[in-house]
């Protein structure tokens, strides 16, 4: 049985997200794994995540895979959450491979357990997404975990070049169709299908791309 994955459009995400991320756990007090894998783990994420967890009902931990890890594969994999942050995509898919940490998630995923992250971290899910990994331009990055089929765009309201980059790499078939968040809204889904869109601020959403165009998917809002 397949978990769920929470692919968040941007940002730290905030209080409702980060409470429905933890929700969606089977677990009563479930130990949540922060990989800041593709912001090389700046110290000032790491404590925003354990300022952000310490006071919740859950076991915050972050895994860190730069120096000299210790057997960080396993401890990815003992998680019931896995919580990953934004920035470098690409890098941060390479630096995974290298320690296993790509496995560890989809055993995570497949045995119940909750995947989610904002930007770099939801775009991994995907087959595919359109990143800034490889310079200021944005560019399709066709080397993602495949947990999710399509592709994925996040900031779709945040930064101004990425609606028209991702419609016209999706129109162009230089990147599968997909979904784009705007900040702050978020996709769940259960196993490989999309259960809803959520969002934590009036007028972010979630779209379905195609080759046609796009199609707006409201949100149900989160309170908190």
């Amino acid at each position: 049985m397949s978990g769920r994955i929470l692919a968040i459009g941007g940002g730290f995400s905030g209080s409702p997200l980060e409470d429905f991320l933890l929700e969606l756990s089977a677990a009563s007090r479930p130990r949540i794994c922060f990989l800041g894998t593709a912001s090389a783990h700046k110290p000032e994420y790491v404590e925003t995540f354990y300022d952000a967890f310490r006071g919740r009902t859950c076991e915050p931990s972050h895994v860190e895979l730069f120096g000299v890890p210790e057997e960080p594969a396993a401890q990815v994999a003992a998680s019931d959450v896995v919580y990953v942050g934004g920035g470098n995509t690409a890098n941060m898919l390479a630096v995974w491979r290298v320690h296993g940490v790509d496995t560890a998630l989809r055993d995570v995923w497949e045995r119940g357990g909750v995947l989610g992250g904002w930007s770099a971290g939801a775009n991994c899910w995907f087959e595919s997404s359109v990143t800034d990994s490889f310079g200021a331009r944005l560019r399709p990055l066709d080397d993602g975990l495949g947990l999710l089929s399509g592709s994925f765009c996040p900031h779709y309201d945040g930064e101004p070049e990425r609606r028209p980059a991702y419609t016209a790499l999706v129109r162009d078939g230089l990147l599968a169709p997909g979904y784009a968040a705007d900040d702050d809204a978020a996709f769940l889904f259960e196993g490989t299908e999309l259960r809803e869109v959520v969002s934590q601020r009036e007028g972010a959403r979630g779209y379905r791309i195609t080759r046609a165009g796009e199609e707006p998917i409201e949100p149900r809002r989160l309170s908190g």
